[in-house]
């Protein structure tokens, strides 16, 4: 009995039929090679899984596989091919390592639970002592297979939010469909005009579930808007809170750097403004509440955005919603700043997605969430050079998807 043979054969478990004939190691480049070698007299095709017969094996091939202490593990083996039935040879099954790998299942499920740990692919090669290549194709197999898997045919989808996200310089974006409910992310599609989001819509929902949609949370971009008019004819368009603030905010801010040229009291003010009142700074508050007391132009336009986010703050009817919205437009209006009426001209000809997210209170807040998390992958990536490296990295690490591998 080789003890060492039989400790190994223990750990690695491949099955009674696959058993460690030989253990070679090379100390200067600490790699240690197992090689494994298939023991049953009994073969059988790997499609329908009839007896069949040995007709010869591989050359030998090589999978990389968990580390043994410091030392780089992998395992050899010549698979054996057999006569099928229909005449045709073919390799048998075997359980540690797909079809094609170059990798087992254990060294993958070791990616995958380090790749979650650190959400950078470069370090996970480095820590693993492989190639960013190895990594980067298990990651897109991972996500390919958890697409594959998932099955929302049959899931009622009530409410989603699509949102944009810049992808690289020179206003390349992807969007992004997700369910606010679970949190999690449907799909990406590349670009933002109107045939890419009808695309991404076609390739996400069944007819039956676009049907179903009761709402859909968006900002006010038109191809977002006309794609859902055409696809989820039902559903009702919900601007985002969120967005419709962001509107105001940079109308703000430009009419701050219209008025600082003669104001030196606002110099150095912009994030004073611009952030929300409980979250300033005991010194940023004094400057806010002498800028709030102020006859400032800007000071107006503040109290234009506070008067908008109050709005939100009441459950409303269709009817009562509408009027609000009105009144709020024509009272800000009056107070003449140029770079506020442009947005409330723009909000004016959204009224009804305004309306409809004053009635429902629903928000874009969890896709925001799930943008901010799309931010972090990209920071810590250093960013993506194409489009399916970008997305894979999204679905892998937020599609809620079945990423392990099934082994025997």
């Amino acid at each position: 009995m080789d003890f060492t043979k039989d400790f190994f054969n223990l750990l690695l478990d491949f099955g009674d039929e696959w058993v460690i004939t030989n253990i070679e190691s090379n100390h200067k480049t600490q790699e240690v090679f197992l090689d494994v070698e298939y023991v049953s007299d009994h073969y059988e095709d790997p499609l329908s899984l009839s007896p069949a017969r040995l007709y010869d094996h591989t050359e030998v091939r090589v999978w990389r596989h968990l580390d043994i202490l410091h030392y780089k593990s992998y395992v050899r083996c010549r698979i054996p091919r057999v006569l099928c039935a229909d005449g045709k040879v073919r390799q048998v099954a075997i359980g540690w390592a797909g079809k094609h790998d170059r990798h087992t299942f254990s060294f993958e499920i070791k990616v995958i639970d380090l790749l979650n740990a650190t959400k950078n692919q470069s370090k996970t090669a480095e820590y693993l002592n492989c190639s960013f290549r190895m990594v980067n194709r298990i990651m897109h197999r991972c996500a390919q297979r958890g697409m594959e898997r998932r099955d929302y045919s049959h899931v009622p989808f009530e409410h989603i939010s699509i949102d944009e996200k810049a992808f690289q310089k020179g206003h390349k974006y992807v969007t992004v469909i997700s369910h606010p409910k679970s949190g999690v992310i449907l799909d990406i599609g590349e670009g933002r005009d109107t045939a890419s989001t009808e695309r991404l819509l076609d390739k996400t929902f069944t007819r039956d579930q676009l049907k179903r949609i009761n709402t859909v949370s968006m900002d006010m971009w038109g191809p977002y808007m006309q794609s859902v008019q055409r696809k989820a004819c039902n559903a009702e368009i919900v601007h985002d809170k969120f967005h419709l603030i962001k509107y105001l905010n940079e109308a703000v801010d430009r009419v701050r750097r219209r008025e600082v040229q003669g104001n030196e009291a606002l110099r150095n003010s912009r994030y004073v403004l611009l952030k929300n009142e409980q979250n300033l700074t005991a010194k940023q508050r004094v400057k806010y509440q002498m800028i709030k007391e102020s006859n400032f132009e800007v000071t107006k336009a503040m109290s234009i955005r506070e008067n908008f986010k109050s709005l939100f703050d009441y459950c409303h009817d269709e009817v009562g919603a509408a009027e609000i919205l009105k009144n709020w437009a024509q009272d800000s209006a009056l107070k003449c700043i140029k770079e506020v009426n442009k947005v409330i001209a723009t909000f004016l000809s959204h009224a009804w997605g305004i309306v409809n997210a004053l009635i429902s209170g629903l928000t874009n807040a969890m896709a925001e969430r799930l943008n901010g998390k799309l931010q972090e992958i990209k920071i810590v990536a250093r960013g993506y050079r194409t489009f399916q490296n970008f997305r894979s990295a999204i679905l892998f690490f937020h599609g809620g998807l079945d990423l392990y591998p099934q082994k025997w």
